[in-house]
């Protein structure tokens, strides 16, 4: 967990993002969920043993970046995560994660919603 809080301190925001790429199909990635509003795919470097994440194709780079018009869009991503979470059997629940900025940890600005479980989640969460 340091190294992800040493490169939130680090990463910009107005950068193109490994989600950028990964949406432009730049870098190869196996979707576990795709529509013409957000992807998902699992955790390359993952945190529990279920960790996925959930992302807009709209570029929004923060949580407190995006706009009262996003909320449709905001509500979509959570309707998809809770989906594949229940594709998965995830029945005895799961964390939602939302970093924002360089205090909660955000290291790609590029709005993404972090789906963990498979294991006890401990509070305070860190």
């Amino acid at each position: 967990m340091a190294d992800e809080v040493r490169l939130a301190q680090n990463a910009e925001a107005g950068e193109d993002t490994i989600f950028g790429k990964i949406l432009r199909k730049e870098i190869p990635c196996k979707f576990i969920y795709e529509d013409d509003q957000c992807v998902a795919f699992d955790d390359v470097n993952p945190q529990a043993p279920v960790h996925f994440l959930v992302i807009p194709r709209k570029p929004i780079a923060q949580l407190s970046k995006a706009e009262d018009s996003d909320e449709a869009l905001l509500g979509h991503l959570l309707i998809v995560a809770r989906k594949i979470a229940k594709q998965r059997n995830l029945d005895k629940g799961f964390r939602i994660v939302i970093n924002d900025g360089p205090i909660g940890a955000q290291s790609v600005y590029h709005l993404h919603i972090h789906v963990l479980s498979g294991r006890q989640m401990q509070w305070p969460p860190g």
